[in-house]
């Protein structure tokens, strides 16, 4: 079976190695020059089923049990599992409540509970919720490891344009926003990264707010991605005044060690979705689309690929819906 996938961000390239896996012949086409700049480049990496489904449907907790245990066995070594950490400024303490309420898998901690786990806010914070089977990823790490795996294992990657080499069985379009079809929209998140080394982070922290909740995730090397915002909007364009004050404010909220940090980078990522918020994989003959990753790409991408998959291989279904 030779298979052509559009698109090289986290839904192509992990249904690129599932199908290699499985002895299909692929070639995956971008039109980018690079991995580098789709809104997979901007994603936070975390692999939070229990966190997301505090607003989003079962469905997407049920698909995303497996994530981390498909990216440890695709990239061995890049799956950090030290869980999640949900706190919230004293004002806003009702939210842990209501966060609570929404989901599941978690423990509840005191002062000296957050200290234990992350020494640099011990005493900053009076309760917290701890998801300790969720993990997180580098996302870019991610995407080059795919890449390279890819590579060795014969698969080919044509950047810097729209035409395939090879003529294929199937076609596969996981190209996201630029699938311009009516019912998509676009929601756009936009991201910082911070490097200081005045503290250290071991997990993913999220910081409740009413309005404007946030999240913190270490990266290593004394950098910090901080994210992110979710505004109705497919425009890409630099990250707004008002985004970049409110994420900062979220980290200084967190450590005021933040405050003195570095601003290495500021991102802008379009995440296609539905109106249901839902992904689909979806077939028409020999052609398929992976979309509507909206904000769980790393965490659905896997199930998605495997669902997209075994429509190619096994034929046995026109459509499968993350519902």
């Amino acid at each position: 079976m030779k298979v052509l996938i559009r698109g090289a961000g986290v839904a192509g390239l992990t249904l690129a190695h599932e199908l290699a896996t499985r002895g299909a012949t692929v070639t995956v086409v971008e039109k980018r020059e690079e991995i580098a700049g789709n809104a997979s480049w901007q994603a936070g990496g975390m692999l939070a089923p229990w966190c997301e489904r505090e607003s989003a449907e079962e469905v997407v907790l049920t698909l995303g049990l497996g994530a981390a245990d498909w990216w440890d066995a695709a990239l061995p070594g890049h799956v950090s599992r030290n869980g999640t950490l949900v706190l919230a400024p004293a004002r806003d303490v009702g939210e842990l409540d209501r966060f609570g309420r929404r989901t599941s898998g978690f423990k509840q901690l005191d002062t000296s509970g957050i200290a234990a786990l992350e020494p640099a806010l011990g005493g900053r914070f009076g309760r917290g919720l701890y998801f300790a089977q969720e993990a997180h990823l580098d996302p870019r790490k991610a995407l080059l490891a795919l890449r390279d795996k890819l590579l060795d294992m014969g698969a080919r990657l044509e950047f810097g344009g729209c035409a395939a080499s090879a003529p294929a069985d199937v076609e596969v379009d996981c190209t996201g926003m630029a699938d311009r079809r009516a019912e998509l929209r676009g929601v756009r998140g936009e991201m910082l990264i911070l490097r200081t080394d005045e503290i250290s982070l071991a997990r993913p922290v999220r910081l409740l707010h009413p309005r404007i909740p946030a999240y913190v995730v270490p990266r290593g090397e004394n950098l910090f991605m901080v994210g992110a915002t979710m505004i109705e909007c497919d425009a890409a364009g630099p990250i707004t005044a008002r985004s970049t004050m409110e994420l900062l404010g979220a980290a200084y909220a967190l450590h005021p060690a933040f405050g003195e940090a570095e601003l290495v980078e500021t991102g802008v990522g379009v995440r296609p979705a539905f109106a249901d918020n839902l992904t689909r994989v979806e077939r028409d003959g020999q052609h398929l689309s992976i979309n509507g990753l909206y904000r769980h790409g790393f965490l659905l991408s896997p199930a998605m690929a495997q669902q997209a998959a075994d429509m190619i291989l096994t034929k046995s279904r026109s459509k499968g819906v993350c519902s």
